[in-house]
């Protein structure tokens, strides 16, 4: 939690971002990422300075445990001095202990967001789904809780100004925005318009704007002309030159001789390899996207 401290921006783990999200498809499947269609709501989260603590703080961690549809999991949530947002207890269950930081107490409105991610926690604990080292896994955790319908909250906590600043998870701010953006794309969500941070909303039109890029990349029929050229001169030269910064495209020969082409699907990031041949219709096994190529 970056509490009137230094808040850090750009895209510092996109590439942990994007694996995330390729072993979110691959541990849940399409279809049940699909059952994510529809976020939690604001009016869900909801919390107004005269609501109980406890027991606005039990509603808010019930409702996000109906959303992951862990029914007989139950959160006991209290505060205390720490250093840290929050922090889960991650034992076999079906009782999970979290703590939230005394900020809390006075910034309820975040209270949602902080849950978001330690249920997040307490979801991967049961999925056996995990990244090696702390880093890696809570930027897991970050991406899940966004992509799968509750990380809207963490961005929105995100305020900064001249005197002061706010920021909840691992992920920074535009970040956030690009998962955000992935997930609209895929499901036709807003989320912009739950938006109280004006900061919030910015970092997610950025975060779109990566996002589009995404689909936008050769060999993909969508991609620019400057795109286009690069492609058609390393298609030329072959598999035997390095990949130059920025290419996610790389060609080698089938084993006939015949080359091909892989890329990162742009929904998924999982990579699909396509005869090089002209215009091609490739479908991702993984999340059942329908790409239009021109290899």
């Amino acid at each position: 939690m970056a509490n009137d401290g230094p808040v850090e921006h750009g895209y510092p783990h996109l590439e942990t971002v994007r694996a995330a999200i390729t072993a979110l498809y691959r541990r849940l499947s399409y279809d049940t990422i699909q059952t994510f269609a529809t976020s939690v709501v604001p009016a869900d989260m909801a919390f107004c300075d005269t609501d109980d603590l406890y027991l606005g703080a039990q509603r808010v961690a019930r409702e996000l445990v109906r959303h992951y549809r862990l029914p007989d999991a139950r959160l006991i949530v209290s505060f205390r001095e720490m250093r840290h947002a929050a922090n889960v207890e991650l034992a076999a269950g079906p009782e999970y202990f979290v703590e939230l930081n005394d900020r809390f107490r006075s910034h309820r409105r975040d209270i949602g967001a902080a849950l978001a991610h330690e249920v997040m926690h307490v979801y991967l604990h049961r999925l056996d789904l995990s990244f090696p080292g702390v880093r890696d896994n809570e930027i897991l955790t970050d991406t899940a809780t966004t992509y799968l319908g509750a990380g809207w909250l963490l961005l929105d906590a995100y305020r900064e100004d001249g005197a002061s600043s706010q920021k909840l998870g691992y992920l920074t701010p535009e970040e956030f925005g690009y998962v955000l953006a992935k997930r609209a794309l895929v499901f036709g969500e807003d989320p912009s318009v739950w938006f109280t941070s004006a900061q919030a909303y910015t970092a997610y039109v950025k975060g779109m704007e990566l996002a589009r890029r995404d689909e936008q990349q050769p060999p993909l029929t969508a991609a620019g002309w400057a795109g286009r050229r690069r492609y058609a001169r390393d298609r030329r030269h072959g598999p035997s030159d390095p990949p130059q910064p920025g290419v996610r495209y790389a060609f080698s020969p089938d084993g006939v001789g015949r080359l091909r082409v892989s890329f990162p699907c742009p929904t998924c990031h999982q990579r699909i390899r396509v005869p090089v041949r002209g215009r091609v219709r490739a479908r991702c096994a993984l999340c059942r996207s329908v790409l239009e190529c021109d290899t």
